[in-house]
């Protein structure tokens, strides 16, 4: 018992019991209370008003971020929309005249003014001009030579026949008119073709690709001969074996036109596009494809001029997961997790022009740059937590098929 008959306790204790079964408020004056209690009572009122000052000092810093975070998203906003009008402002300037386009791209810190980087715009040639691009590639100024090479060395022409590689190189500009610009194109797609197909040919002397652009005319020579044709100008003869000649015969090569009725039309606003190597599903062979992703597919076309795709690989269900590949870089797959030997479901269109399910159980596809395929990776993933429209890819292919059957005779 302490003094008065009264038994001790904690002053605090003491505290909580009789505001809490009075229902005193925090600024009534509790009876009966020991020096030790009120001394309690006045720290706890004390730093509840401290809390108090707190809170309001941390709400107007939150509402002062709030603004900052408006105000730099607004920026951002605007930084982006004038940044995507300057470039396409680029790309006009570019169409009308490549050089300065280029020069004005670069004054405006929209590409950096490296041949790689130059060389890089001009390959995925997004809104570009094809005539302008082969233009620019084939001027014999030092950085339009370094833009040249750069450009090429974009392309992959490995376990291609030199016609199937030719063709590529050729569709991704407008070949000009000059000899002496073809000449120097093909020395450096010759070069490029011989590095990736070492053995082929002994030296990018005997690599006949000058002859090859010519559209033969003349009758098939002998088996037992090489058909020799003029060299489009050059001083030499190039060489054409019987194969490639008879393969440019029976389908000579196109010339892509730049008659603005591309994909852009097709397409609206999709989520990523861009050129990259897509390994074949049956016959294991590396073929550059355009690539479109929108609405939740993957679509993919052998050109940009292309009306249909040549494959829609819906991503329901799919995966995306990073490998490793001795004979590409930067590459990825789609899969199915936990597959058990089923295809994944897509379609492609044949050559006679047979809308057919794909044949793969994964998709293996190696973008151009690390940087690249992270972004793809990214877009894809973002795509495949959705579930795809089947009834659009079901419609797609049935216009795809009934117009096929309609060109037919």
């Amino acid at each position: 018992m302490g003094p008065g008959g009264r038994t001790p306790r904690p002053a605090a204790a003491s505290l909580r019991m009789q505001v809490g079964s009075q229902g005193l408020g925090p600024f009534a004056k509790p009876p009966d209370l020991t020096p030790e209690e009120r001394m309690e009572l006045e720290n706890i009122r004390r730093r509840k008003q401290e809390l108090l000052v707190e809170i309001q000092r941390l709400r107007e810093e939150l509402s002062e971020a709030m603004s900052e975070v408006e105000g730099l998203e607004a920026n951002e906003g605007s930084k982006t929309l004038q940044r995507n009008r300057k470039m396409a402002m680029g790309r006009k300037k570019f169409n009308m005249d490549p050089k300065k386009g280029i020069q004005f791209l670069v004054e405006n810190e929209l590409l950096q003014n490296t041949p790689e980087e130059i060389a890089r715009f001009l390959y995925k040639g997004e809104g570009l001009n094809k005539t302008a691009i082969g233009d620019y590639l084939g001027e014999r100024e030092e950085l339009n030579l370094a833009v040249l090479h750069a450009f090429v060395d974009l392309h992959e022409f490995t376990d291609l026949n030199l016609v199937q590689a030719l063709r590529q190189f050729l569709w991704s500009f407008r070949l000009p008119g000059e000899a002496q610009k073809i000449d120097r194109m093909m020395e450096a797609f010759a070069q490029r073709y011989c590095l990736c197909n070492p053995g082929v040919f002994q030296s990018t002397d005997g690599c006949p690709t000058c002859g090859l652009i010519v559209v033969p005319s003349p009758p098939p020579p002998p088996p037992s001969r090489p058909w020799r044709v003029p060299g489009a100008g050059v001083a030499h003869w190039a060489l054409a074996p019987q194969n490639l000649y008879d393969s440019i015969r029976n389908e000579p090569f196109k010339i892509p036109e730049d008659d603005g009725n591309d994909l852009t039309h097709t397409f609206f606003n999709p989520d990523r596009e861009g050129w990259l190597l897509k390994l074949g599903g049956r016959v294991k062979t590396w073929k550059r494809r355009w690539f479109i992703l929108t609405d939740n597919c993957l679509y993919y076309f052998e050109y940009t001029t292309d009306k249909e795709p040549r494959g829609i690989i819906p991503l329901e269900n799919l995966s995306i997961r990073e490998v490793d590949d001795p004979r590409k870089p930067n590459c990825f797959e789609l899969y199915i997790p936990n597959n058990k030997g089923q295809l994944i479901k897509a379609c492609k269109t044949e050559a006679d022009g047979r809308v057919v399910e794909g044949n793969h159980m994964v998709y293996r596809i190696s973008a151009p740059t690390q940087e690249e395929k992270d972004e793809w990776i990214k877009s894809i993933q973002a795509a495949v937590s959705v579930d795809p429209f089947y009834e659009m890819l079901a419609a797609r292919k049935k216009r795809i098929s009934v117009k096929k059957k309609q060109e037919q005779p």
